[in-house]
């Protein structure tokens, strides 16, 4: 079967990358795909928010399976397009995916079910809310309610801060229509982790941890990113709070949305935080996390390639199925200087191939494009996910930043504690 991969980020190089591994899979696609995902897949330049155009892509290149990788097109409906046209497509319905889509949507949907959240306000009156968070006085989150590339998020630790995060969001539109309204959160303190579940509109089954970072520097400072590092599995979940994290979490979400007319097919990436020894829902993202997709894939031992198609086609097994981890993964994110705000990109990169042909070590494609000569060099803000896998997470962690401090270029940067714990 010939497989079409929607995106070109590091997660789409991860998700290609693995289901390239897949007897079932005779030629992975991806689109737009990127020149370091071309190592791994064929690249087409179609734009993943373009239904018509995939649509075309698909008919032309005879492709039997879609896999939607960023949020974008699932919001904007490219499953639903795919699916009426009789394609096979991995990725929530635009209904289902309100989910990630709408921060107000997740939350009031979360108190209409009694799923564990933090105690949360919406505004769409930027004067509203900042008397709010004046009136609550203390620590809190702010959220831009849309889209914003994991980046309309800060946790402020005092109403001044909130103040100007509600100042970048509303009135000077930093993440455009994202932030015509806010939702402020109590902010909930401990070890975050992220949860998955594949979903095939009335069965799930569940697809591992990982433990991602968002904000850019060390020790959880700096502003938050789309992600800067990641290990799996999460070593702060055991099993008590993964029965847990099911029962509490994942079952209530799929059935209340299947309740209220949203079956939803595909991945839940449930954002928790682990807060006096129980589970708290941060956001809810309707499809794989970036970086963490990148740590999760160095450990699947499974066929990805039948668990998506289950979950796609409503044929996930009513007595569950095993899925299959090798031992632990860590994902190094080097980035630009600069990023999440201004960076130069044409950087030269350096050391690349130190990692061709490792076993069980790959650096995905975030940001790189080739240069006149042929040569690597940096196209974005995340550049490359180092990525490692050993017998435990110190070497796992030990290899991965073994292997990233091998590849250089100017202004290149990585957090240092990638799988050492931060508590929030």
């Amino acid at each position: 079967m010939r497989v079409l991969v929607l995106g070109s980020g590091g997660r789409e190089h991860a998700l290609s990358w693995a289901i390239a591994k897949s007897p079932l899979v005779d030629e992975v696609l991806c689109a737009p795909g990127s020149d370091g995902i071309a190592q791994d897949a064929r690249v087409l330049e179609v734009d993943p928010r373009d239904s018509r155009a995939v649509l075309e892509l698909v008919k032309r290149e005879s492709v039997s399976f879609v896999v939607i990788g960023p949020e974008d097109p699932l919001v904007l409906g490219v499953a639903d397009r795919l699916a009426e046209a009789g394609v096979s497509v991995f990725g929530p319905s635009a209904a289902a995916a309100q989910l990630e889509g709408s921060k107000r949507f997740a939350k009031e949907f979360m108190a209409r079910h009694g799923i564990p959240t933090a105690r949360h306000w919406s505004f769409d009156s930027a004067d509203e809310a900042e008397s709010h968070v004046r009136a609550l006085g203390g620590a809190c989150v702010v959220k831009a309610d849309g889209l914003a590339a994991g980046k309309g998020v800060t946790v402020c630790a005092s109403p001044d801060e909130a103040v100007a995060a509600i100042e970048e969001v509303m009135r000077e539109r930093r993440f455009g229509k994202a932030g015509d309204s806010v939702v402020i959160e109590e902010r909930l303190t401990g070890t975050e982790a992220s949860f998955y579940a594949l979903c095939d509109g009335e069965r799930f089954v569940v697809l591992g941890h990982a433990q991602d970072y968002k904000r850019a520097l060390d020790g959880d400072q700096g502003e938050n990113t789309g992600g800067v590092g990641s290990f799996s599995p999460a070593s702060v979940l055991d099993s008590r709070l993964e029965r847990e994290i099911v029962e509490r979490i994942v079952r209530p979400t799929f059935d209340g949305m299947r309740a209220e007319g949203r079956p939803f097919r595909g991945v839940l990436f449930v954002g928790l935080m682990i807060q006096n020894g129980s589970p708290y829902v941060i956001e809810y993202n309707v499809r794989f996390g970036d970086p963490e997709t990148q740590s999760l894939m160095m450990r699947l031992e499974s066929d990805l390639v039948p668990l998506l198609i289950g979950a796609s086609e409503g044929r996930l097994p009513a007595d569950g199925v095993e899925v299959r981890f090798g031992p632990p993964a860590v994902c190094v994110v080097m980035t630009s200087g600069g990023y999440p705000r201004s960076f130069a990109t044409g950087r030269e990169i350096r050391g690349l191939e130190s990692l061709a042909g490792l076993p069980d070590a790959k650096a995905f494609h975030s940001g790189t494009r080739r240069g006149k000569g042929g040569g690597w060099e940096t196209a974005g803000g995340r550049v490359l996910g180092v990525t490692a896998r050993g017998r435990d997470l110190e070497a796992a962690r030990a290899r991965a930043y073994e292997l990233a401090r091998a590849i250089q270029f100017e202004g290149a940067r990585f957090r240092m504690d990638v799988a050492r714990p931060v508590t929030r």
